[in-house]
């Protein structure tokens, strides 16, 4: 039986590893009811023969004759069963008859009384020294706790380093490492180098007697003597007792040891009740040498109560891990496990396939209306993927990457192509009512329209509108598709700076996505869309590479055959589609792109264009979008007029919405705090838009957030909604409302100013006449020039001419920028004179190529004034300035080497030019007219300037006769090859002025 007992202790060689030494009996009550109740003063009944603690550190004679008793007892127990083993081995001297013994060293934990503990001895001699001592039945040794390593913190786990060291620790060295007090220990067994040690009682370390092995003197250590009836005692013991009781509900690993301990004990006093919790407890080695060094039986039970307490808080601390662990394992496995059932039920049902089967017949649907149309190769790329796809795991990476390829592949608009509409009558009249003049457009438009109706087939083209903004190159892309009867897709590439936005990604990255070619077929549905790529001429390059030349492939008709996405990584036919880019300064677009472009360049509207554009399109849009009625306000043309010269001198028409909307919001509340109310008109006028048969398609495109001018673009639609028939049904219930409020015309008031309108007292006084004029209608308010900067504010630009008669060293030139045509002034002066002074000063922020056009212009203007003028030495003798006024301004361009010699040669001959001329061209030394760019842009710059005499290079005049009547109309041009020319339109005619 001891055997079976140094056997459990074996299993458990650390923190459970002691057990009582005394023999197994069967026992009847619950181990810690029977502790209890030993403490209580009862004895705890057994069927059997009642075991004893092994051994006492008390030390009394009376226990002593007990234990006697108990072995004797237990040896002819061993004996009846015929094993030769007992419970204590018979020993010729008593425990407490040995004073000297081996110390054996115990790295880990200490050894109480009463308990086993094996240990393994890898110092030979040392063992052997053991073998012998058991041999000659002196089975004991004195086992001491090491102490730890000066400047190591016990509570932290290190390698097996220190152990080695300590088993080559001998004499002296060993001694200072071993703590003083220890146990006294019995040899039950040695098995190879495992020693099983069972602790007797305590014992102090006097001196050392023996160096290798380490054999010390030892003296027996007694607890001090205590009242076992005091009530603290009891008190802290049945603490002891509750939170051990404690600590077996919570923990079962604990609740098997102390079981197994508790059953094979005999009579438990206090001392050992205080050894036992300290010795199953998990605490640190130095606080059970604490309690293995206190003698005082109170101070022992409260440093074990302060253990057990630390392990009773271990144990729910364990129980709660547990516990939030076992609740999220067991949701997510009643989660799995329901929605297992639940997807087999349903199958069973025959209500839901499985995923992937699901997602196969989703995707072969598709693609089986489409089948006929598809090319092969991707057919044969669908096939391989959807039988991939069975193959995969629904939940690895790889399932979801080859589902969305999938789901692009299936859902492109493979050989759809929509049908066109290639009636010229059709297409003409959707862009007259779009858009006003653009004539040139219009007519490159109808062109492509009238090939591809006798080609049968439209083939894809690539058109770019180049021109300021808000001239309406968005819109008039939009037009075309809807004269086309094409899908429209537009995305910019303003400041795009990676290729993957035209390519697409490689399907392997994280996020990948298609290029945007491949979003607009899926977004359109058919092969053959119309798209509007905006700002081409603002693309960008940065490190992923360089997107227009990922645009070539796109754009080049030879190419986009088999356009190549990266994500799709099939080929793709764009050869149908109509690119049609929009660009402000084809210059910044790159070369190799631009060539395969057709450039359509719109310059601008001049006045006329936009008092048209004004009065047709933007204004009425803006008053059905302010809900005023056509009553109610009059904008006069001069106002008109006055607005375009003076706030809104763009080429474009988008600023002169802004103003004409600002109007008419002043306008609006104005009304409002008149009384006025027009919702029920409001109502009107949007149930007739809504009735008309393009009312939905030009709605659309009045809301559409990416027209690049909202101006003309909302003013075309509006003209083609309001068709004659409606327009008379609207007047109808105008007039039936007016009936209806039995209004009476009063005197017209005067329009009320900014200051009245915004004030706190022009509410007030609103308020005061709302009862006045609630019966009345109010006058229509009318917008004149006069009154017009009580709405907009003061004029924004003043005339572009300064001198109504140009000085000497004074003339006009015509100039282009990128807002459209503009006229400036070149002037010149004397700075000094005096014999070889002649230089030239150059003023104004001027580029390069005016700094080299002015010093080419001073060279021939010498040499023209020696011919017409050989005695004027001016040029040799005086200092020249030349200036462009708007210094702020940079100014650059090859065009103003006619205006510099002029404006010089007015100076040197002391002769004004002629009245209300202006010029442009380049000169070369030789006198020689270069031909320049934007003509139509200085045409108009022109006339906004009451310019009546221009003179143009001769290589310009096939520019200028595909004008418009109406920009040369009044103009009196001159087309020159040689400066002399200009020279005698110049100056010879002052006489006539």
């Amino acid at each position: 039986m001891l055997r079976a007992a140094a056997a459990a202790a074996a299993v458990f060689p650390s923190r459970f590893a002691a057990a009582p030494a005394v023999a197994a009996v069967e026992e009847v009550r619950s181990p810690l009811l029977r502790v209890l109740g030993a403490l209580r003063g009862g004895r705890a009944s057994t069927l059997g023969r009642r075991a004893r603690f092994c051994s006492n550190s008390a030390g009394s004679d009376s226990e002593a004759a007990a234990e006697a008793k108990a072995e004797d007892a237990v040896a002819a127990e061993g004996e009846a069963d015929g094993k030769a083993s007992s419970a204590i081995v018979p020993t010729t001297p008593r425990p407490e008859d040995c004073l000297s013994v081996i110390a054996l060293p115990l790295p880990h934990r200490p050894l109480f009384p009463g308990f086993y503990m094996p240990i393994y001895v890898k110092d030979q001699k040392l063992l052997q020294a053991l073998v012998e001592n058991r041999k000659r039945s002196i089975p004991y040794a004195g086992a001491f706790l090491v102490k730890d390593e000066e400047g190591t913190d016990p509570n932290i786990v290190t390698s097996s380093d220190s152990e080695k060291s300590i088993d080559d620790l001998k004499g002296k060295e060993l001694l200072q490492r071993l703590h003083e007090v220890g146990t006294l220990a019995q040899i039950t067994s040695i098995q190879g180098d495992q020693v099983v040690l069972l602790g007797h009682r305590r014992l102090r370390i006097t001196e050392m007697v023996q160096e290798d092995p380490l054999m010390v003197k030892v003296d027996h250590l007694k607890e001090k003597s205590y009242n076992k009836d005091d009530d603290v005692i009891k008190a802290t013991s049945f603490e002891v007792i509750s939170t051990l009781r404690e600590v077996l509900k919570i923990s079962s690993l604990w609740k098997d040891h102390v079981q197994t301990y508790t059953q094979h004990m005999g009579d438990f006093n206090y001392p050992r009740l205080a050894d036992f919790g300290a010795a199953i407890s998990g605490a640190n080695k130095l606080l059970c040498q604490e309690v293995l060094e206190e003698l005082d039986v109170y101070k022992r039970l409260k440093l074990t109560l302060e253990l057990v307490k630390k392990e009773m808080e271990i144990s729910k601390l364990q129980q709660s891990i547990a516990k939030a662990i076992e609740e999220k394992i067991s949701g997510d496995q009643r989660r799995y496990l329901l929605n297992e059932q639940l997807k087999a039920i349903k199958k069973e049902l025959g209500l839901e396939t499985d995923d992937k089967t699901a997602l196969s017949a989703k995707f072969r649907e598709r693609i089986e209306a489409k089948k006929e149309k598809c090319p092969p190769h991707v057919l044969q790329v669908i096939e391989e993927e959807l039988t991939k796809l069975q193959l995969l795991e629904a939940s690895s990476s790889e399932f979801n990457v080859t589902r969305n390829y999938l789901d692009w592949l299936t859902v492109l608009p493979w050989g759809n192509y929509s049908d066109e509409n290639f009636d010229v009558h059709h297409a003409q009249q959707i862009l007259d009512e779009d858009h006003y003049g653009l004539s040139d457009v219009k007519e490159r438009i109808l062109e492509f329209i009238a090939v591809g109706r006798l080609r049968g087939t439209s083939q894809g083209k690539i058109i770019c509108l180049s021109g300021p903004p808000g001239v309406g190159k968005t819109s008039i892309g939009r037009s075309i598709a809807h004269a086309l009867n094409r899908k429209f897709y537009r995305f910019s590439v303003g400041g795009l700076a990676d290729v993957a936005e035209i390519k697409g990604h490689r399907r392997t990255y994280v996020g990948a996505m298609p290029g945007k070619m491949v979003q607009c077929l899926k977004s359109v549905g058919t092969a053959n869309p119309l798209v509007l790529i905006d700002e081409i001429d603002k693309l960008g390059r940065g490190h992923s590479g360089d997107p227009a030349s990922a645009l070539l492939e796109l754009l080049d008709p030879e190419q986009n055959v088999n356009f190549l996405d990266h994500y799709l990584d099939v080929p793709i036919d764009l050869s149908k589609v109509l690119f049609v880019c929009t660009a402000n300064v084809i210059e910044m677009i790159p070369n190799p792109l631009l060539d395969r472009m057709e450039i359509i360049a719109i310059a601008g509207y001049i006045t006329d264009e936009k008092m048209h554009i004004a009065r047709d399109y933007l204004e009425k849009n803006t008053r059905e979008a302010c809900g005023i009625k056509p009553e109610q306000v009059e904008v006069t043309d001069a106002a008109l007029l006055s607005l375009i010269e003076n706030y809104c001198r763009e080429a474009g028409v988008r600023n002169l919405q802004k103003h004409i909307e600002k109007i008419y919001r002043k306008i609006a509340l104005q009304l409002v705090r008149q009384g006025v109310s027009n919702e029920p008109a409001q109502e009107a006028v949007v149930v007739t838009a809504s009735e008309e048969p393009n009312g939905g398609s030009n709605a659309n495109k009045l809301k559409d957030e990416n027209m690049e001018d909202p101006a003309t673009e909302n003013a075309a639609m509006t003209n083609n909604i309001n068709d004659p028939a409606s327009k008379e049904a609207s007047e109808l219930e105008l007039l039936k409302e007016t009936a209806d409020h039995d209004v009476h015309r009063a005197e017209e008031p005067k329009a009320l100013s900014t200051d009245k309108l915004c004030t706190p007292e022009g509410n007030k006084d609103m308020e005061g006449d709302k009862e006045e004029t609630a019966g009345k209608t109010v006058e229509k308010v009318v917008i004149d020039s006069s009154n017009l900067g009580d709405y907009v504010g003061k004029p924004v630009f003043q005339a572009e001419r300064i001198y109504e008669l140009t000085p000497v060293g004074v003339v006009m030139g015509l100039a282009w920028t990128a807002m459209g045509g503009s006229t400036l002034y070149i002037e010149t002066t004397k700075v000094e004179e005096g014999d070889g002074k002649g230089a030239l000063v150059l003023t104004g922020q001027l580029g390069d190529v005016m700094k080299e056009s002015a010093q080419i212009a001073h060279t021939v203007g010498r040499a023209i004034l020696l011919d017409k003028e050989p005695d004027n030495l001016f040029f040799a003798n005086s200092k020249v300035h030349l200036h462009v006024p708007a210094g702020s301004t940079p100014k650059d361009g090859p065009s103003a080497g006619c205006t510099m010699i002029t404006s010089m040669l007015s100076l040197a001959m002391g002769k004004p030019v002629k009245k209300d001329l202006a010029m442009t061209g380049e000169v070369t030394l030789t006198g020689r007219i270069l031909p320049i760019g934007g003509v139509k842009e200085k045409t108009i710059a022109a006339r906004r300037s009451a310019v009546k005499t221009i003179i143009f290079p001769a290589a310009n005049k096939r520019d200028f006769d595909e004008l418009a009547p109406n920009v040369k109309e009044g103009l009196e041009v001159h087309f020159v090859d040689t400066y002399n020319e200009i020279f005698d339109l110049a100056f010879q005619s002052d006489t006539e002025t």
